[in-house]
């Protein structure tokens, strides 16, 4: 005699009607694919909302999709083919730059004339300032260096007059 797996297998042996219970459905219940949350999940998903929240979201992603059916590897994978039109080759920054052009033609060589024209000279200023700037730095240490130099000569005479007068 065999025994039977739920109470629906017996059900539909003994001939009731075929009816689904809430477990073939995918409601929950004993024996359904779907399964809870676990302590252990629980734990893990609010630290790593703690220490750094991507990997909690993640982690809820990872559950959200076991409950769907997928495996964590199948999850990943559809992850990453949505991420790709993103522009995130492989999750790096790298491929994200690749595609992000701020300055591609606008359809308008005219605009893009005067766009480059604009950016060179920003960039001529740019130059001119980091130039002032270490210019003045320099001034600066100049400065510092001499006002050094003045006391350690303030302090060598102030040394050299008090050796002399107490031999």
């Amino acid at each position: 005699m065999s025994s039977f797996s739920s109470a629906a297998d017996a059900a539909g042996a003994a001939g009731l009607g075929g009816q689904q219970t809430g477990s073939q459905r995918g409601w929950g219940g004993c024996g359904s694919a779907r399964m809870g949350w676990k302590p252990v999940e629980i734990g893990a998903v609010v630290l790593g909302f703690l220490f750094y929240w991507p990997v909690g979201v993640a982690l809820i992603g990872l559950k959200i999709a076991q409950r769907r059916g997928y495996t964590v590897d199948q999850a990943v994978s559809a992850f990453r083919g949505k991420m790709s039109g993103f522009g995130m080759s492989g999750f790096s920054a790298a491929g994200a730059q690749a595609q992000w052009r701020p300055f591609s033609s606008s359809g308008n060589a005219a605009f893009d004339d005067w766009r480059n024209a604009e950016l060179q000279r920003l960039e001529e200023e740019r130059r001119k300032l980091d130039t002032a700037q270490r210019e003045f730095a320099e001034h600066l240490n100049n400065l510092r260096r001499a006002k050094d130099r003045e006391e350690f000569d303030r302090f060598m005479n102030a040394r050299n007059q008090q050796g002399s007068t107490s031999v």
